[in-house]
């Protein structure tokens, strides 16, 4: 997603109220965009708590500013800075983290961010975005831009839609209004619930919802239809389970008394065996790959 994330913004680049800073990352992805934005692309170093103040202040006078490192780098060290520079002033700060979840692999926990979304989606005025698709990830970005708030984009190694998933204002779903199983996935690991799906027997009798966007505030009402119908509900994200989509999942289904005979949360499990491998080797401990996600499908049936 980085590169369709620079292009993205080179499109935008010319818009002057927009800055852009850097936590002196983005080889290979951000040079175009640095010829293009001159003087109004700022490389902050490593210094990522820097950055967000030096973005508070400009976002103090008008100016709409980009932040942009690796999630962990962007997110933890610099909490407290979100938190009372940018959030309690409700300032137009969003901070790109690249590589959410295990997405930097083998380079091990300091490089991961599967606690995030729970550790932003509850600060004020903050809106997460954690697109799983090419698609989608646009509309985030748009309505990110048009929104003027706080906001953190998660970016991960998403792929082009499925062409049997439609946009919707909330992320994507599928269409199957006879579903026995409703699954509500969020991030690119929505891509292995996908190929878990393709060609499964029981792929016609599923429904997939992906959401993009945090915290989830209320389901959207053909969500709630699913889950009134099929009773059965499989909630997957590369995140823990605190503060991420299975729990907010859950808390909506016991406010609204939604009948569930079956809810499963697959979630990011952390360090199991406490070693580290790549991305695919993380997700597999999580049972978060295909292979373990058509395993965790066949229990509903």
């Amino acid at each position: 997603m980085r590169k369709h994330f620079s292009a993205y913004m080179e499109r935008i680049a010319a818009q002057d109220d927009i800055v852009f800073i850097t936590g002196d990352l983005g080889y290979n992805a951000l040079e175009n965009l640095a010829l293009q934005m001159g003087p109004r692309f700022i490389n902050a170093g490593v210094a990522e708590q820097n950055m967000i103040g030096l973005a508070a202040g400009m976002a103090s006078q008008g100016y709409r500013v980009i932040c942009y490192s690796i999630a962990p780098f962007v997110v933890y060290r610099c909490l407290e800075q979100v938190r009372n520079d940018v959030c309690f002033h409700n300032l137009p700060v969003f901070v790109v983290g690249n590589g959410g979840g295990y997405g930097y692999g083998i380079m091990g926990s300091s490089h991961h961010a599967i606690e995030d979304i729970g550790t932003l989606s509850g600060l004020p005025n903050m809106q997460c975005y954690v697109p799983a698709f090419i698609e989608d990830m646009n509309a985030c970005l748009d309505d990110m831009f048009a929104r003027r708030g706080p906001a953190y984009f998660r970016l991960g190694l998403g792929k082009n839609i499925s062409p049997d998933m439609m946009l919707k204002k909330y992320g994507a779903a599928t269409m199957n209004q006879e579903a026995e199983l409703t699954i509500i996935a969020q991030s690119p690991v929505a891509n292995n619930v996908i190929a878990a799906l393709k060609n499964h027997l029981h792929e016609s009798k599923t429904v997939l919802y992906v959401i993009n966007k945090m915290p989830l505030i209320e389901l959207p009402e053909d969500i709630i239809s699913s889950i009134k119908r099929s009773k059965r509900v499989l909630a997957i994200e590369e995140h823990i389970s605190t503060g991420g989509l299975g729990s907010a999942v859950s808390l909506l289904i016991n406010e609204l008394s939604l009948p569930v005979d079956k809810f499963i949360s697959l979630h990011a499990e952390g360090y199991p065996g406490g070693l580290y491998g790549s991305q695919s080797y993380h997700q597999q401990l999580s049972g978060l790959d295909a292979e373990s996600i058509s395993q965790t499908i066949n229990t509903y049936f």
